[in-house]
């Protein structure tokens, strides 16, 4: 088949030759000159001389290795600079060795040059315009697209969609603010300029969808585009490269594709992860219990890209255990040495039995229940989960030799308003507390919410945005901080590296996102419009919610590491004897009433207040003021009036 594309191609360069040489000889012949016309002797050494020195310049430079239908510019410079180079050499020639006129010889190798370039262009927008139309006879109507950006990346977006006869959307103009640009054409599309009247505009032209193509753009400038075009109530995206997607950033490929969740925290992605910290997990054997959650099964994948001696995956939920499982092993297969087993954080025997049959050097400890409305009717629950599971893996790491345990916390454990979050404070007690005396080294690591992962409210949005709205808040007010999965296990993972004994890690996560943002960001993700498609309603704060979380990062309160996204918090950590003694007491009560729970809690860790006290003076709060008021939300100057 590649044999016959070149011997077509080289058939129509000859024929093309042929033709040249004939026409400017008939000119020659008819025009009163004194040059005699060429014999036909001199005719074929003509001929030859053109077939010869541009079939070798051509296969030298590889014009008839490309795949015309699809060519480029490097394809049409393979065939452009052969013929450039032979162009003198064949002139020259002719001339000295036959007495040809300079201008005659000349005129053959332009119209050489011009009719082969011509019939490439010809071929290419003949296959491309067939193909397209094909298509089209074969599948629903394309979108119309807006591209916003009309520099490089816009104009390869553009070219991409049109070439591509198999493409469902159809680019109809550009939108941009350069100057020298707007009303003007850009690839044979008009170019716009971005003010508040686009929107009708864009709206009038019936756009189905805008598309943002604007490289490196700030997190900030971002939001701003985001809001900016959602208001015309067709669906925003990117042509970007993936959220979180490093193999496609290293080979420079670009995709369109939706806002991701990710996208919605309007910052860049938080790089943690080093080269250090992949090098000290490579070769050890480490456990991961919660191994099938949402952090821990991040964990597992992070730590199976940095070849692990071996991964045990404990988790008391073998559905969730066994679909990473399933996922390790159709990646890695059997280069990774992985093994799952399942059983509870609770059961001393089980975790005894565990660590003597595989002997970890590293052990993370994401196990826990985290919701915090559901642990407020089952205190007793979190306590037996949370803070005597953690106790039992620890205790069970230092007997058999652990060189590492790194606990998984959360900001909910500072100056904790509900269960959950005194629970997982008692574990960074528990952690803390063996910071002396012991062979292993315990760190706990401390963020905020994580977007995706089980029971957040990014799926329970999609749930009801998917059956009608309405999407259900507890407060407008409420703002969190809020981290990816990828970034959460990264941390984790470069705490586990760092620790030495005793600390507690935390991570400068930016500002904190109010929920309500979060909520109409989701709806219009999905190409709807907040309160007119979908509908937001307040339902109240749930038991033990309160309007905020604590700031993680109070530089007076925390020392720098060598990452400066992480910090170390000062925090004297109380005895042995100490935590043992809270420890008795809550087993005490751990089957009593939540009340009474709840109660014993609030005596044994001074941080532990009523949400409804912390809420009274939230407005006040440094967190809050952070967000910006709601009434200014939409100063945007680009807003159309």
């Amino acid at each position: 088949m590649r044999n016959k594309r070149i011997l077509i191609l080289i058939g129509v360069d000859s024929l093309i030759m042929l033709a040249s040489l004939v026409f400017v000889s008939l000119l020659h012949f008819f025009a009163e000159v004194d040059y005699p016309a060429l014999d036909a002797g001199r005719f074929f050494i003509c001929l030859g001389a053109l077939f010869v020195l541009h079939f070798t310049a051509r296969k030298i430079g590889g014009a008839y290795r490309s795949v015309w239908r699809y060519s480029n510019v490097n394809a049409y410079f393979s065939l452009l600079i052969p013929d450039l180079a032979v162009f003198p050499i064949y002139v020259l020639t002719i001339f000295f060795a036959l007495g040809y006129p300079l201008i005659l010889s000349t005129t053959v190798e332009m119209g050489v040059l011009l009719m082969t370039l011509s019939s490439r262009l010809t071929y290419q927008w003949y296959y491309l315009s067939s193909t397209r139309r094909e298509h089209l006879c074969e599948s629903e109507e394309r979108k119309t697209v807006a591209i916003v950006g009309a520099g490089m990346v816009g104009v390869m977006l553009a070219e991409e969609l049109r070439n591509n006869a198999k493409s469902h959307y159809r680019p109809i103009c550009f939108v941009d603010t350069a100057p020298d640009k707007i009303g003007k054409f850009v690839c044979g599309l008009r170019v716009y300029k971005e003010e508040p009247s686009i929107i009708r505009r864009l709206r009038v032209m019936r756009v189905d969808e805008i598309v943002l193509a604007i490289p490196s753009l700030p997190p900030e400038e971002k939001k701003k585009l985001f809001d900016f075009y959602s208001r015309t109530r067709k669906k925003v995206k990117m042509y970007d490269f993936a959220y979180d997607e490093p193999s496609l950033t290293e080979n420079g490929k670009r995709q369109l594709r939706e806002f991701a969740i990710e996208d919605l925290l309007f910052r860049e992605p938080i790089k943690v992860a080093s080269d250090l910290t992949s090098r000290f997990y490579r070769g050890k054997t480490v456990l991961v219990t919660g191994g099938g959650g949402s952090i821990g099964s991040e964990l597992c994948r992070q730590i199976a890209r940095r070849h692990p001696k071996k991964l045990i995956i404990f988790d008391i939920y073998e559905n969730n255990a066994y679909d990473i499982q399933q996922e390790l092993r159709s990646k890695y297969g059997a280069n990774l040495d992985l093994s799952v087993e399942i059983g509870s954080v609770r059961d001393r025997t089980r975790l005894d039995g565990l660590f003597a049959k595989y002997l970890p050097d590293i052990v993370f400890h994401a196990a826990a229940h985290k919701h915090v409305p559901l642990m407020e009717d089952s205190a007793g629950e979190a306590i037996k989960n949370n803070v005597l599971g953690t106790y039992n893996t620890a205790d069970m790491a230092e007997k058999y030799g652990v060189k590492k345990f790194i606990l998984v916390s959360t900001d909910k454990a500072v100056n904790p308003t509900n269960v959950m979050g005194a629970s997982k404070r008692m574990c960074e007690m528990v952690v803390q507390c063996r910071r002396a005396g012991s062979n292993t080294e315990f760190a706990a690591v401390r963020f905020g919410n994580v977007l995706g992962s089980n029971g957040s409210v990014i799926p329970l949005f999609r749930r009801q945005i998917q059956n009608g709205g309405p999407v259900t808040i507890t407060d407008k007010r409420i703002i969190r901080y809020f981290m990816t999965i990828p970034e959460a296990s990264q941390l984790v993972m470069q705490a586990g590296a760092m620790a030495k004994s005793g600390e507690l890690f935390v991570l400068d996560m930016g500002k904190p996102i109010k929920i309500l943002d979060l909520a109409e960001n989701i709806i219009r993700l999905s190409g709807l419009i907040p309160y007119r498609d979908i509908d937001i309603k307040e339902i109240g704060l749930r038991p033990g919610e309160k309007l905020y979380e604590e700031l993680l990062i109070k530089t007076e309160e925390l020392d720098r590491t060598e990452n400066k996204l992480i910090f170390i918090e000062r925090d004297e950590p109380l005895s042995r004897s100490a935590v043992e003694e809270k420890l008795a007491r809550l087993r005490e009560v751990v089957d009593a009433e939540p009340g009474v729970v709840r109660r014993v809690m609030m005596e044994l860790i001074p941080t532990f207040r009523d949400p409804s006290e912390v809420n009274r003076t939230a407005e006040s709060a440094e967190e809050m003021k952070i967000v910006s008021d709601p009434d200014q939300k939409n100063d945007d100057p680009r807003e159309e009036n």
